[in-house]
């Protein structure tokens, strides 16, 4: 079987969606019943963007690993880009 390091880093681009919890985006989808097909991709890349630093976090040998200040600069990046605001 897999792990979910490698499940997750298999998702990634084209799949992001499918391993994303339903219960997750239940407020896009409450409030827009039809994701505007431009909502969605940025959806969808902000998620690839954190999916994939869950994959740099995990990787099996700790050197390999992200640092937590660059860890904490993508997350806060892929934010402000999700929200429209200058990064």
């Amino acid at each position: 079987g897999l792990t979910l390091h490698e499940y997750a880093k298999m998702a990634l681009q084209e799949k992001v969606m499918e391993i994303i919890d339903p219960s997750l985006l239940m407020d896009v989808i409450e409030n827009n019943s039809k994701i505007r097909e431009d909502r969605r991709a940025k959806l969808e890349e902000c998620l690839n963007a954190i999916i994939r630093t869950g994959v740099l976090c995990s990787m099996e040998s700790p050197f390999e690993r992200m640092d937590m200040r660059d860890i904490v600069a993508k997350l806060c990046h892929t934010r402000e880009s999700f929200l429209g605001r200058r990064v």
